[in-house]
């Protein structure tokens, strides 16, 4: 089962990345290059997320798992919310490589590469 703590330690590991609490205290946001990828609610545990995801890739998730849904105060198209009871942790891991891959691909090229030098 995954816990709070091993997933903020799983994103804080790429590159770039930054951790905060912009919004109350207790949603984790982690950015990449200034944007969010990620949000984790210390609340919960095991753990609620939401992550960025393809809009084709979005829908077949939640016809596929019933614990991921369109994130609450988020463009539904493109966020997710993840609860992470009965998903396996390879698909919470994939989940949140791909929402870091979709922000930092979106990034700027110059920022981009300063973050790749770090």
């Amino acid at each position: 089962m995954l816990e709070i703590d091993s997933l903020r330690e799983y994103a804080l590991a790429k590159k770039g990345v930054t951790e905060g609490f912009p919004f109350d205290t207790t949603t984790l946001v982690l950015k990449v290059g200034g944007k969010m990828f990620l949000l984790i609610s210390m609340e919960e545990n095991p753990c609620s997320i939401s992550v960025k995801t393809d809009p084709e890739w979005s829908a077949t998730l939640r016809e596929t798992h019933t614990q991921i849904t369109g994130a609450y105060h988020m463009n539904k198209t493109h966020w997710n919310s993840v609860y992470c009871q009965g998903i396996p942790p390879e698909l919470v891991h994939r989940l949140i490589d791909h929402s870091y891959e979709l922000v930092l691909g979106g990034l700027p090229k110059k920022l981009r590469k300063e973050l790749e030098q770090d």
